[in-house]
C-alpha cells in the first residue's frame, strides 16, 4: 500500500492592487464621514460611502483572476469620477483639503488602474 502525501501549497498573496484599491475605498468612506461629522455634510457622507464601497468592491473583483480586468476598469471609472468632481472643487475654491487630497488620490490610483485594466484586457 502505497501513501499519497501532498505537500502544502502556501497561499498565493493577493495582487497588490487589491491592497491599493482597498486603502483607498476605506480613506475615501473615513473622508465621507468625517465631512459629515464636521460640516453635516450629507453629500460627503454619500459620496464618500458610495465611491469607499465600490473601491472595495473592485478589491475583491481582483482577487478573482477571472475578474481582474472587471475589478480594475471598475476602480478606474471611480477614481476618474474622484479626480473630475473633486478637481473641478479644487479649482473653484483653492483649498487643498479635502477636495485637493481627493483628485491628487483620485488622479493617482486612476493612472495605475488604467494602467492594470490595459494589462488585464481579456483575450478573445
Amino acid at each position: 500500500m502505497t501513501s499519497l502525501t501532498t505537500t502544502p501549497v502556501p497561499p498565493v498573496p493577493p495582487p497588490d492592487s487589491v491592497h491599493l484599491n482597498s486603502a483607498l475605498g476605506g480613506l475615501t468612506a473615513i473622508g465621507g464621514v468625517m465631512g459629515y461629522l464636521k460640516k453635516g455634510s450629507v453629500p460627503s457622507l454619500m459620496a464618500g460611502s458610495v465611491c469607499g464601497a465600490l473601491l472595495i468592491g473592485s478589491g475583491i473583483l481582483i482577487t478573482n483572476k477571472n475578474e481582474s480586468f472587471q475589478g480594475h476598469a471598475l476602480a478606474s471609472g471611480v477614481t476618474g469620477a474622484m479626480t473630475i468632481g473633486m478637481g473641478q472643487r479644487f479649482i473653484t475654491n483653492g483649498k487643498f483639503m479635502p477636495a485637493g487630497l481627493v483628485a491628487t488620490l483620485g488622479a493617482a490610483g486612476l493612472a495605475y488602474n488604467i494602467r492594470k485594466t490595459i494589462e488585464c484586457i481579456p483575450e478573445y
